[in-house]
């Protein structure tokens, strides 16, 4: 088993049985809304404890993610209630990095950042990505390729 910090290791720890609503509230108290639904794939880290990260509940998150503190992943559409939205969800692929304050927003369907892709800092993402993209900005635009 890997070595992790607290706040990752509490991601973790939230969907067991006995512990998992304890860890949950845990990351709550530390600034970090990551709900019991959300997948999550091995080697995920939250990057300097995470401080800020608010995921939406049908997001699903690969493996080896690294999401800093202030990201959000969420929804463009909040003015319509939840039954009333086409939002599907996000998925983030394998090997992604989300730099601080970036913040990757879905409103119709399913966005998918695509693996090795990199989100760089308070950029936001509306649209799917290639893999290896780099993408900045506000709006978020591709700049290059990650190798």
């Amino acid at each position: 088993m890997p070595r992790r910090d607290l706040p990752t290791s509490l991601v973790y720890l939230r969907n067991t049985r006995i512990l998992g609503v304890f860890a949950y509230y845990a990351l709550k108290m530390i600034g970090v809304e990551i709900p019991r639904s959300v997948e999550i794939g091995e080697d995920f880290t939250l990057v300097h404890g995470g401080v800020g990260v608010v995921v939406h509940p049908n997001t699903v998150i690969g493996d080896r993610v690294k999401i800093y503190p202030g990201v959000v992943l969420g929804r463009t559409d909040i003015q319509h209630s939840a039954t009333d939205s086409t939002f599907e969800r996000i998925v983030i692929e394998d090997d992604v990095i989300l730099s601080p304050g970036s913040k990757v927003l879905g409103k119709v369907g399913e966005l998918r950042v695509a693996q090795f892709t990199m989100l760089g800092a308070n950029a936001v993402l509306l649209e799917s990505t290639n893999p290896h993209d780099i993408w900045v900005g506000v709006p978020a635009k591709r700049v290059g390729e990650r190798t």
